[in-house]
């Protein structure tokens, strides 16, 4: 079963955002220009932000106000993620490269043997 982000709360939206854009709750209230205890009411679902501050705060998590109040359209995008599957495919190509530079340098070595023999 997969959870929408329509299924989750204000808050959790904020927070999901947050974690997505690596931000401490320290960070993002200084680049909001608000006090931390602010956001962190907002991440709990005890208060909300004003309009204008929801487009500022849509604006630095890179995602839509829509997407903060009601999960429709474009989830935050996760670097952490991006930068795993990223990894783990350098990672195999790698593998299959080295692979393949041992093949050759077998190769070259038999060759170099028939030549040499």
């Amino acid at each position: 079963m997969s959870v929408n982000s329509s299924d989750y709360t204000l808050g959790e939206r904020i927070c999901k955002a947050r974690d997505a854009s690596s931000l401490s709750t320290a960070q993002l209230a200084r680049r909001l220009g608000i006090k931390t205890s602010t956001l962190q009411s907002w991440e709990s679902d005890r208060s909300e932000p004003r309009s204008n501050k929801l487009v500022l705060l849509a604006g630095v998590l890179n995602v839509s106000p829509t997407w903060l109040l009601v999960g429709r359209g474009t989830p935050p995008f996760s670097e952490t993620t991006s930068t795993t599957s990223d990894l783990d495919s350098m990672r195999v190509a790698l593998d299959r490269v080295q692979r393949q530079a041992q093949a050759l340098a077998d190769e070259i070595a038999a060759l170099q043997d028939r030549l040499d023999g």
